[in-house]
């Protein structure tokens, strides 16, 4: 039960920063509802369990590769989110959160998108790596038993917040009128694209440089 706990607080510490997947969370709530919003914060949630396993378990040839290999997934990482971004900006908010229509489709595509986003930085894994060393989750097989519970932990940890956020975010929808969720959303869209836009250039930069 400790390293569940422990691995709660880092699920809920790695997510809770606000970033590109916080602020399309938030612009998917802001259009969508609380269900979209929730959905693609549990995508941002398997990502962070996936690097955990990653870290806590010692897959030392997978980590290597997604390091070696940053440069492209931070490329193409930066060109979803390009895409996210346009798509986000010309989304229109609801009328009302009963007419939300929350197909299976929709839903798989909220929630895959946002795990690709989270997968594609890969450098989270050194992050989880220093956690992991910190807690005493070594890799010998007597104690993947802590290291799973402690990637358990991650995960409801990151989902926590996810359910945090995107139920602030549907509190806020529901006391603003249709034009300021507008502005919202379209802010929160062109920030997304920001985002991309950087790690497009950041990656050709590295490749250039490094």
């Amino acid at each position: 039960m400790n390293f569940l706990l422990k691995g709660l607080l880092i699920g809920v510490s790695i997510a809770a920063p606000v970033g590109p997947i916080g602020l399309l969370c938030i612009q998917r709530t802001v259009m969508g509802g609380r269900v979209s919003g929730f959905v693609s914060g549990l995508g941002a949630a398997t990502a962070d369990a996936v690097y955990g396993s990653v870290a806590g378990f010692g897959i030392g040839l997978v980590s290597n590769f997604l390091i070696d290999q940053r440069m492209w997934i931070h490329l193409i990482g930066g060109a979803l989110l390009l895409l996210l971004g346009v798509r986000g900006f010309l989304a229109r908010p609801a009328e009302q959160a009963a007419q939300t229509k929350h197909t299976v489709q929709g839903l798989w595509w909220s929630y895959l998108s946002t795990f690709l986003l989270t997968i594609t930085n890969p450098m989270t894994i050194v992050s989880f790596m220093a956690v992991f060393a910190a807690l005493g989750v070594a890799n010998s097989a007597h104690e993947y038993a802590s290291a799973a519970l402690t990637v358990a932990g991650v995960f409801f940890g990151s989902a926590l917040w996810w359910l945090v956020l995107s139920g602030i975010a549907g509190w806020l929808r529901g006391k603003l009128d249709r034009v300021a969720l507008l502005w919202i959303g379209r802010l929160s869209a062109l920030v997304i694209m920001g985002f991309g836009i950087f790690a497009i250039v950041s990656s050709n930069a590295e490749k250039m440089f490094g």
